[in-house]
């Protein structure tokens, strides 16, 4: 959509600050392999605890509210819901579940939005799965009690036409290879400024954020509740909203505070994630350990260069080295020469 219009990506330009934060993030992605070796036990734990969150959070920013107990429940034991918030609760649980484990056959295109908000509203019929058939307004309630209108949407009749755009405009840009970073807030912001759902058009989003984060490999999300992160951050995250929806619809929209506010609850997340984990033991011996632990790992042919992405720090001399250490061990073998050379377990 107008995020994604070629001259408006090109004017885009980002200060030092900017460019070390992404630098930072890209970092924390590349520590990810060494956590998941680890400290599998601690994972499963985080886990649980993240779907929990997600759970609760990102419907209570929408005033749909549970006890904790019965979050619990619900998303522990799939018990079946009492009430529309509940539904609603379950929903989300359900959505989170299929982000998790079919992520990698889950585009973003309109279809999968579509059946995303489908999900969300599974327990209560009638409510998912289509897009708005009026027009909607996106307010704000002055102190006095009155409402002013902050926003106002695409309209109803070219949503679907506007939803399409966005997917095949998103495609071309992940096809050009620009920074993921840069594209995924880029989308989630059209998609909010676009707001194709009568309700849950919040949540939708959120799901969406840690749908294409996946795709790119930061799975934080995983292990931390960026939905949790975001609540505890709400106003900012509204105010960064509210600040660069302004001028969208004629395509002169600053997106420097909201993609500011997604690298800062992106990072946050990364930070609480290496607490929670603990230090990384980096004992005489590990570089070797994990080298020969990705090696083990691998499905099919691997490159030497797939073996750095899984071992940032770790030069490719060594890692050559135990290659060829494992080659004449005989647990994998060589297939080609030169700079295109393959490996693959035997």
């Amino acid at each position: 959509m107008h995020s994604f219009e070629e001259i408006f990506l090109k004017s885009l330009s980002f200060n030092s600050e900017q460019l070390s934060v992404l630098k930072t993030i890209g970092e924390y992605r590349g520590k990810q392999e060494l956590y998941f070796q680890q400290s599998p036990q601690v994972l499963e734990s985080l886990k649980t605890t993240s779907i929990i969150e997600s759970s609760e959070s990102s419907n209570r920013i929408e005033g749909v509210i549970a006890p904790h107990h019965r979050i619990e429940e619900l998303v522990l034991h799939n018990t079946t819901p009492k009430n529309r918030s509940e539904q609603e609760i379950a929903g989300y649980r359900d959505a989170l579940s299929i982000i998790h484990e079919s992520y990698e056959s889950m585009p973003f295109t309109p279809n999968i939005i579509l059946q995303l908000h489908s999900i969300i509203y599974k327990y209560q019929a009638g409510r998912g799965g289509n897009w708005k058939i009026a027009d909607n307004e996106i307010t704000e309630t002055l102190p006095d009690g009155t409402k002013k209108i902050r926003f106002k949407p695409v309209s109803a009749i070219i949503t679907p036409q506007a939803m399409e755009d966005l997917g095949e405009k998103y495609k071309k840009a992940k096809d050009q290879d620009i920074e993921p970073l840069i594209i995924i807030p880029l989308a989630i912001l059209d998609f909010l400024c676009i707001h194709p759902f009568r309700d849950g058009n919040g949540r939708t989003g959120r799901l969406l954020t840690l749908l294409l984060l996946y795709h790119f490999n930061y799975e934080v999300g995983r292990f931390i509740s960026l939905e949790r992160v975001i609540e505890d951050s709400k106003e900012t995250y509204y105010e960064a909203l509210n600040k660069s929806s302004l001028h969208w619809h004629q395509g002169k929209h600053d997106v420097s505070p909201w993609l500011n506010y997604f690298w800062g609850m992106l990072l946050a997340a990364y930070k609480e994630f290496e607490e929670r984990v603990g230090t990384i033991k980096r004992g005489k011996g590990f570089k070797t350990e994990h080298i020969q632990n990705v090696v083990e790992s691998k499905v099919g042919e691997f490159s030497i260069a797939d073996i750095e992405k899984s071992c940032p720090g770790t030069s490719r001399d060594m890692i050559r080295a135990i290659l060829r250490k494992l080659r004449d061990q005989g647990k994998i073998k060589p297939i080609g020469t030169g700079r295109s050379a393959k490996w693959v377990k035997i």
